[in-house]
């Protein structure tokens, strides 16, 4: 299965959308800060310094992820991958993907927030090496109950 990483461009902002939106909608719901990120990629993300990449099979995109400024570190968020290719490992390549570029850019760290009950999710990035740090009282997620980072 051959997948291409590709950088954003408006003609894919849906997808930022869509794919996310399907995903918390299955695992949560939808909150404030997510409807407004999600609804103003260029805004929220793209203009404050951050970055959106898709997975691209053939010419369909299935999955997204974002790397979003939050001034003092950057935030590895709204990863998402269509269920119809899910289980395909496109989940890893994103964040492999985002790893690397953040070596590139020659970040210190990625920081991401998620949930005790994604399991799967967590045992991969404690595989990839993020290590769990205390979430601050006023995080953006009302779900986040747990915070992790990579130092690179």
């Amino acid at each position: 299965m051959n997948i291409e990483i590709i950088p954003f461009e408006e003609k894919y902002a849906k997808y930022f959308y869509d794919l996310n939106v399907e995903w918390l909608e299955k695992y949560f719901y939808v909150e404030p800060y997510d409807e407004k990120v999600l609804s103003n990629p260029k805004e929220y993300v793209l203009d404050p310094g951050g970055f959106i990449f898709f997975a691209k099979y053939n010419t369909e995109i299935v999955g997204v992820v974002s790397l979003i400024n939050q001034k003092t570190f950057f935030e590895l968020s709204k990863m998402a991958v269509s269920p119809i290719y899910q289980g395909l490992k496109i989940g890893q390549k994103l964040m492999d993907f985002c790893i690397d570029f953040a070596i590139k850019q020659e970040w210190k760290s990625i920081t991401l927030y998620s949930h005790r009950s994604l399991v799967p999710a967590i045992n991969l990035y404690k595989k990839i090496g993020f290590v769990e740090i205390p979430v601050e009282k006023n995080s953006h997620y009302k779900r986040a109950d747990i915070k992790m980072i990579l130092e690179l």
